[in-house]
């Protein structure tokens, strides 16, 4: 991850915490997006993690004064979104049957032509055939760029947890790819 965004983001943080108001904006612009992304792969609707991450906002900015490091602010605001959306599907659990919540969009950015496009489309739709803790802890990993640690952070399980998740993805998805590769000759 560049430094200079972390770095960027240590003196909102700290800035915010002392209460400077525009701060506080350029941290939402900053991280906004990437609080949005993980929280519509672990719902796998647009509309809920909205309103999961609006939350998980509140909950953050409340809590910011409790941060003791102001460069891991990136995976403790994950973990933050990751629990109201446990809280969220738990919710639903309770009025209703769950329905497969499976990814349905990633951050891969890829111009929409040529084979680049396929292979991405490819990548994308594996990823969304993997079970949700695998494809969120792959994402985190892999577009995020998150550390094994970050990841352990943002999702609130032990690193051997990211390490395993990571195992069981990266076979999953090579048979995924190489099933497809196979079907094609």
């Amino acid at each position: 991850m560049d430094t200079r965004i972390r770095a960027l983001e240590a003196y909102l943080v700290a800035s915010a915490r002392a209460g400077d108001t525009r701060a506080l904006s350029r941290l939402v612009e900053l991280r906004g997006g990437r609080l949005m992304a993980h929280a519509v792969r672990l719902l796998g609707d647009r509309e809920v993690a909205r309103d999961v991450v609006q939350e998980a906002w509140v909950e953050i900015l409340r809590g910011l004064r409790t941060l003791r490091d102001d460069h891991a602010f990136l995976p403790w605001a994950l973990r933050i979104v990751t629990r109201r959306v446990a809280r969220e599907i738990r919710r639903r659990q309770r009025g209703r049957a769950l329905e497969a919540a499976v990814v349905s969009e990633t951050d891969l950015s890829v111009d929409e032509a040529g084979p680049v496009a396929s292979d991405a489309a490819k990548v994308r739709a594996a990823i969304a055939a993997l079970p949700r803790d695998q494809a969120a802890t792959v994402a985190l990993f892999y577009l995020e760029d998150l550390s094994v640690g970050e990841v352990a952070t943002a999702l609130d399980v032990p690193v051997g947890t990211v390490k395993t998740r990571l195992m069981h993805a990266r076979r999953k998805l090579r048979d995924l790819l190489e099933g497809e590769d196979d079907e094609q000759d």
